[in-house]
């Protein structure tokens, strides 16, 4: 059983693709599934009515759920179906049997066949793949055939019996199918040089094959044989399209267990993938909380030795992520590119993902954690002197110098407190000012907290880059408060962090939790002030539209709409209505020009 509550699980699944497990109370697997999506594909088991008896069964037995995130559907086929074979879960059906995904084999012999098959036979072949449909392997095939004669035929063509001439030519090569090596009419190395061309396009890395054919499309074009250059051209199209084939699964990387290993301040998530035979099997990321300021590599070789014994794996072989003092007998590989590194980056985005999740539990079941692990975070990142628990953001407001308005919003605990907003109308500038105007609120703000003998922030946070900055910077040193308040300006364009006093700024993860409170205070002073930009410019409207009628003030104005709370109820009201505000002449004026 999980310590974690099912419930709780749900509603932190990612919106990824991937496969999940679902166990009973005993631990026992009841069910392997894949998922385009795996947050709607699991939580529909527990909120639609099933109509399949079997289901609503398996469903009431679900105690625990784990998942693997992967990077496509694709390859959660794959998974899914290296699961369901290893664990053979009681309400799995499909996939169950031994039926397998679909390779591309080049036969160890002499002149290799190509041909495609569902069984890996350990006798030097090479096997690419697996596949996700038989179609796109009789595609490829196809296509590799019709650019180069292959044989077809099962024959042993060893020098001795070639040159004892034991074979005859067959149809394959009057069709042109065939250069008929079995009769010494093909090299071998030429032979060889097609097989080198072929594993390239198997692959993926079609230069060479591409350049060809557009050399044949071409040459067929300028022959006026359009209906043959056409044919090349789809041929073209199709390698273009196609992509090489999934990381999930590779025959060559066997029996290797792979480490990775995310952590932040408090704590560190080791991720676990098994693979046997070629096929991931396992997957398993723990949380390990931290006790000292232990190292990520400490961390990962008592992670790797623990996990080890509690799945009693006794494979020799063991990618990580960076080499790490293990028990002499296991072998750690570092891998730098293909599909070992992309083992490894598989591993590590699961384990990111579990973080990630755990982040979602924490903040429902223990906000204050939380809270404490994005303060000391950000600290961190942004280089402080203390934990940033109250935070004030600054942002201007104004259309060419007219109306211009400032606002202050007001962050406690990463958590917005809008009782403490405060707007500001710029009293001191003329004209389109932004850095005038951020130097006045600035000092305005905390002349009045000091005033007050309220508490200051431990970060300031102003919109803009470093003009606005070093405005801010001056009414704190004519408050004696430079230095004894955190301060940085944002810049929208590449969200550059700016110091003061350093012209270099800092880039933070756009991933970063640090970022996005950053972000989310500079987008609420924007609104905060924003709207109280547009509320000014409406009053000043509604106002010069009154005003704008011969002999009505700004006095006449201000009761009118006191009256009738609206221009267009004015715009509306009878002569006798606006009799009761005003008198006789103005009424009738005030009429006549609305009328």
């Amino acid at each position: 059983m999980s310590d974690i509550p099912l419930a709780l699980k749900l509603n932190t699944l990612p919106d990824s693709p991937g496969v999940y497990q679902f166990f009973d109370n005993e631990g026992k697997m009841l069910y392997v599934g894949k998922a385009k999506n795996l947050k709607k594909r699991v939580s529909s088991y527990f909120t639609k009515t099933h109509t399949n008896g079997k289901t609503r069964v398996m469903v009431k037995k679900i105690d625990n759920l784990k998942h693997i995130v992967v990077k496509t559907e694709s390859d959660a086929l794959l998974l899914e179906s290296n699961l369901i074979k290893e664990n053979q879960p009681r309400y799995n059906v499909l996939l169950k049997d031994d039926k397998s995904y679909p390779w591309i084999c080049i036969k160890n012999e002499r002149f290799p066949r190509v041909f495609p098959t569902r069984k890996l036979i350990k006798d030097g072949s090479e096997y690419y793949g697996p596949y996700t449909s038989m179609k796109t392997v009789k595609v490829l095939l196809e296509l590799i055939k019709s650019v180069y004669p292959l044989r077809t035929c099962n024959y042993d063509l060893s020098k001795e019996k070639i040159e004892a001439g034991k074979y005859k030519l067959c149809l394959e090569y009057h069709l042109g199918n065939c250069k008929g090596p079995c009769v010494g009419l093909q090299s071998d190395e030429e032979y060889s040089q097609q097989i080198n061309d072929i594993r390239e396009i198997i692959k993926g890395n079609f230069k060479s094959s591409l350049h060809y054919f557009k050399g044949q499309m071409q040459s067929l074009a300028s022959e006026m044989k359009y209906e043959r250059a056409q044919l090349i051209k789809e041929k073209i199209d199709i390698l273009q399209n196609y992509q090489a084939k999934s990381t999930i699964v590779n025959p060559k990387i066997n029996d290797v267990d792979v480490f990775s290993i995310i952590s932040d301040n408090e704590f560190a998530y080791v991720n676990f993938l098994q693979l046997s035979h070629g096929s991931i099997v396992r997957s398993h990321t723990i949380e390990i909380k931290k006790k000292l300021e232990e190292s990520d590599k400490d961390l990962l070789e008592l992670a790797i030795v623990d996990i080890r014994q509690r799945f009693k794996t006794s494979s020799k072989k063991v990618f990580l992520p960076f080499d790490c003092a293990l028990p002499s007998d296991i072998h750690v590989s570092v891998p730098k590119l293909g599909d070992k590194k992309k083992l490894v980056e598989l591993s590590e985005r699961n384990a990111k993902y579990f973080r990630q999740e755990r982040f979602k539990q924490i903040k429902i079941t223990d906000p204050d954690r939380h809270t404490n692990r994005i303060m000391a975070q950000m600290k961190i990142d942004l280089r402080l002197s203390a934990e940033p628990r109250h935070i004030e953001c600054f942002d201007n407001s104004n259309i060419q110098g007219s109306n211009p308005v400032a606002a202050c919003v007001v962050f406690i605990n990463g958590k917005p407190l809008k009782k403490e907003y405060r707007h500001y109308n710029i009293k001191t500038v003329v004209g389109p000012d932004d850095f005038k105007s951020m130097e006045e609120v600035v000092y305005r703000r905390y002349k009045r907290l000091i005033e007050e003998e309220r508490g200051l922030p431990q970060l300031i946070v102003i919109d803009g880059g470093k003009g606005q900055l070093s405005s801010a910077l001056k009414s704190l040193e004519a408050l004696g408060l430079r230095g004894k308040i955190a301060i940085i300006g944002i810049a929208k364009r590449l969200e550059e962090i700016y110091f003061p006093d350093d012209p270099i700024p800092l880039y933070l993860d756009k991933k970063s939790e640090s970022l996005k409170i950053i972000q989310q205070l500079r987008n609420e002073a924007h609104r905060f002030g924003i709207n109280h930009h547009r509320n000014i410019r409406s009053k000043g409207a509604i106002s010069s539209e009154l005003e704008s009628i011969d002999g009505v003030g700004k006095k006449t104005a201000t009761e009118l709409l006191k009256h009738f709370k609206s221009v267009k109820r004015i715009k509306q009201a009878t002569l006798e209505d606006l009799l009761q505000v005003t008198g006789k002449a103005m009424a009738k004026k005030i009429y006549e020009s609305f009328h």
